[in-house]
């Protein structure tokens, strides 16, 4: 069984047919056609992709280095992954390149990409595309009932990046030490840590986990989460913000070490967990468990839980820079990792554990069989322990959150 068991909303629906446009390059702030895939392929050949992601996961490094040999051996494209502490990093270097009119040649092919990054390349011009429907395997995405496949944090993606992978926000607990039922909101977690102090904690605020613990503690506290669907101004935000912090400033005493000192990221805290020294961590992955366990890196007794009300959930994306060297081979890349095999790959905790982006009822029987194929694990959540996915507030609610996080816990 696979993480199929977990929240993969399978929903029958007709694949569109593809639009394959005229090649034409044009000034960076306007829209790109892209050329037809026998074309893209021939181009492609003997291309290097530089693919900037996020290195902060091995298996996700084992899995990138695997998706390139393939791609290598298929296509002939070499993919070298350029490692990112922070998608910022290469966001600054395209923004850089475009400064000083280095509008061909740029040195970032495609970029593993969402939320507030996404907003700033698309809002500056900074994107290939739209090149989505160019794709042969995109006809097998859920574009209708994974709405965060086609809209990243309020923002329309309009083909301009490629879903790869989805994610939702849990807590893993080790049910060797945490009795009884896990606090499933978030008033219940500040009871819960009122009652065992330094038990909990949540990375720094400035890596994206802490800053998504605070984002959901809002979005569970907020009376109308639809206000968090529009941009957090100068106007509302002290507003809409004030139970988050009333919330935190109770919560904040009773962390590990009295919120005094936060782990770096979810690595160090995933390793709190392992060490005994806390018993409830954050994730943005609902096979956390099961892989980190799989891996000895946790306990086999760990689980997973959610709040009642639902959790964040996203998909990431993968972008071509409008001014790519190698345009073609990231969008070989880019549709490679649509194809239903790598997306089975990539959702077995055996190897990754990333929910896949697909629509069930677009593939074939065998297709999906690769799916129903997956290493199972007592700690992955079901389907119903997971609930449905909330959407993500706008890109400027996490920013602002951030800031006004880093500016009260410097006083």
């Amino acid at each position: 069984m696979l993480l199929r068991r977990t929240c993969l909303r399978w929903t029958a629906a007709s694949a569109g047919a593809l639009l394959i446009a005229a090649a034409s390059i044009t000034r960076p702030a306007a829209a790109q056609a892209t050329p037809a895939w026998s074309d893209v392929l021939a181009r492609a050949r003997g291309q290097t992709v530089y693919f900037n992601a996020w290195a902060g996961d091995e298996k996700m490094n084992d899995f990138i280095a695997w998706a390139g040999a393939e791609v290598k051996k298929r296509h002939g494209v070499e993919v070298v992954h350029v490692r990112l502490k922070d998608t910022a990093e290469a966001v600054a270097r395209v923004v850089a390149e475009k400064t000083a009119g280095r509008h061909e040649g740029g040195s970032v092919d495609l970029v593993w990409i969402n939320g507030p990054n996404f907003l700033a390349m698309k809002q500056q011009g900074l994107l290939f595309g739209p090149v989505t429907q160019a794709l042969p395997n995109f006809r097998y995405v859920d574009t209708t009932t994974k709405r965060s496949n086609v809209i990243d944090f309020t923002t329309p993606v309009d083909g301009y990046a490629v879903p790869w992978r989805m994610a939702q926000i849990v807590f893993v607990y080790d049910g060797a030490r945490l009795k009884g039922a896990p606090p499933r909101s978030a008033p219940a977690l500040l009871a819960w840590a009122e009652r065992h102090p330094g038990r909990l904690t949540h990375p720094n605020v400035s890596n994206f986990l802490g800053s998504t613990f605070l984002k959901q503690a809002l979005l569970d506290l907020v009376d109308d989460a639809s206000v968090l669907q529009r941009p957090a101004t100068d106007e509302n935000f002290a507003q809409v913000t004030a139970p988050l912090w009333a919330w935190y400033d109770k919560l904040r005493p009773h962390l590990w070490r009295g919120g005094r000192q936060f782990p770096e990221n979810g690595s160090v805290q995933r390793q709190l967990l392992n060490d005994g020294e806390i018993d409830i961590t954050i994730s943005f992955n609902p096979a956390e468990a099961a892989v980190s366990s799989r891996a000895g890196l946790l306990p086999a007794s760990v689980r997973t839980f959610t709040f009642a009300r639902g959790t964040i959930g996203n998909t990431s994306f993968v972008a071509i820079p409008y001014n790519a060297r190698a345009r073609e081979g990231a969008m070989v890349l880019a549709d490679f990792l649509l194809e239903p095999a790598v997306q089975a790959r990539m959702q077995d905790i055996a190897h990754v554990g990333a929910l896949n982006v697909l629509d069930a009822g677009k593939l074939s029987p065998a297709q999906r069989a690769l799916f129903e194929a997956l290493t199972d694990s007592p700690a992955l959540p079901t389907a119903a322990e997971l609930g449905r996915p909330q959407l993500e507030p706008h890109a400027s609610w996490m920013t602002r959150i951030t800031a006004e996080w880093q500016r009260r816990t410097s006083r």
